[in-house]
């Protein structure tokens, strides 16, 4: 566990993996709505698993969603899950990994650099790291 009170960070080759190998590893995906919309999502069909949508802040607020344990827990997601939290950057989930650690889940882990990544020098997402970047599967939300 790290000093933040978590399992620690893993890349996104590296969630992938988990999400391939344990049985009950779980990917929460934290972004809003309008992200999964918009932006896309991880398509895990071919590890015959459904992605786990949950959003840490409530679009357009970005109010901090009171709720989301609760949330997460009706997706079917028990407590000794191995739990993968994902967002644009890796911001929110490394959040709600602390958050959902906690709260009696876990192992939890934050998929450092997220979907997106960090801006590149043109201040743009996609280009540097992330599930995107690592040619994971993906679809259009």
């Amino acid at each position: 566990m790290t000093d933040d009170g978590y399992a620690g960070d893993v890349t996104p080759k590296k969630a992938w993996e988990i999400l391939a190998e344990e049985a009950d590893a779980v990917l929460v995906d934290v972004r809003t709505n309008a992200e999964w919309g918009f932006v896309g999502v991880p398509d895990l069909s071919e590890l015959g698993k459904e992605l786990v949508r949950v959003p840490w802040q409530q679009f357009p607020t970005m109010d901090l969603n009171a709720d989301f344990a609760g949330q997460v827990a009706a997706n079917g997601v028990e407590p000794s899950s191995v739990l993968l939290f994902l967002c644009r950057s890796g911001q929110r989930s490394q959040s709600a990994a602390i958050a959902m650690t906690a709260a009696g889940y876990g192992p939890c882990y934050n998929v450092s650099d997220g979907f997106e990544g960090p801006h590149d020098a043109e201040g743009h997402r996609g280009t540097v790291a992330g599930w995107k970047v690592d040619s994971l599967p993906w679809r259009q939300g």
